[in-house]
């Protein structure tokens, strides 16, 4: 099998670039920026298999930068998807949590009713919409609280700052389930393999997230207390902190489907998130 991913350096995409099915591209080879482009690289590279890894991912800069967000987040992979429906090539493509209000306690379900809260999250669903409509085959994998060793991530942010600081103010009533790149990546793999050996395998939209879920703060306590660092963490209200872009502050996404069809359950984050402090550390 031969899998095409579109975005080389970003935290999923270098999972994946470790398994051997995989040719991964860089901006510099593929650049979601420019739609009109993407076709042509299709055609050449002739893969089984497309999977969608690059986007454009500031939350808050894509308040300023609304066209370029949505030419990353939506055209291009409208363009990607179009183009592998033409060629018969089934794609995997990431959403977010962030296409969800972030209302109520209740985790997400995919029948939920989107409410984005920012450009970002509006393009992302824009995004998904797209891939979905270009054939039944694809697959939309709505993801939450990305992290891994390399990229800017939530733990990486929290082990910078605890080599200076001994007290953090962290918010409290954002919760979600944070999930590791190489969880993403190991259950892509598994989707695209299913896609690869039954060609009647119908597509879809599935939330994966880590579980169980939790608060930023108590995940930033996680991550210390895995790491060794000494360092008190204190709970605010989101409202403290204020940002361009409003965040979801219930960004609990319900899994089931995705074990109901593919046998796929949540991963214990905390296990993966020991596996990237060590990483890390070495």
């Amino acid at each position: 099998m031969k899998i095409l991913v579109f975005g080389r350096t970003g935290q999923v995409g270098r999972e994946l670039g470790q398994y051997g099915e995989v040719t991964a591209l860089s901006r510099e080879e593929a650049d979601l920026a420019q739609p009109e482009t993407l076709a042509d690289i299709i055609r050449d590279k002739a893969p089984n298999l497309i999977v969608i890894a690059a986007a454009y991912t500031a939350v808050d800069a894509a308040e300023r930068e609304a066209e370029l967000a949505d030419t990353i987040n939506h055209r291009a992979p409208a363009a990607i998807a179009d183009a592998a429906a033409t060629a018969g090539i089934p794609v995997i493509h990431y959403s977010t949590d962030f296409v969800f209000d972030g209302s109520g306690e209740a985790p997400f379900t995919e029948g939920d009713t989107p409410a984005p809260l920012s450009v970002y999250g509006q393009t992302k669903l824009d995004g998904e919409r797209a891939v979905l409509s270009a054939s039944e085959r694809n697959i939309v994998l709505r993801v939450a609280w990305v992290f891994s060793a390399h990229g800017t991530n939530f733990v990486k942010t929290m082990l910078k700052l605890s080599d200076t600081r001994d007290e953090l103010r962290v918010v409290s009533d954002q919760i979600g389930g944070p999930t590791a790149a190489s969880d993403i990546a190991r259950v892509t793999m598994t989707l695209a393999r299913r896609l690869q050996d039954d060609r009647d395998e119908k597509g879809g939209l599935f939330h994966y997230t880590g579980g169980p879920d939790v608060s930023r703060s108590d995940f930033a306590r996680k991550i210390f207390s895995l790491a060794g660092k000494r360092v008190t963490v204190h709970d605010i209200p989101s409202s403290e902190f204020p940002a361009p872009a409003a965040r979801p502050l219930n960004s609990r996404l319900d899994g089931s489907l995705l074990e109901q069809r593919f046998g796929i359950s949540r991963p214990d984050w905390r296990k993966s998130l020991e596996e990237v402090i060590n990483s890390v550390a070495d």
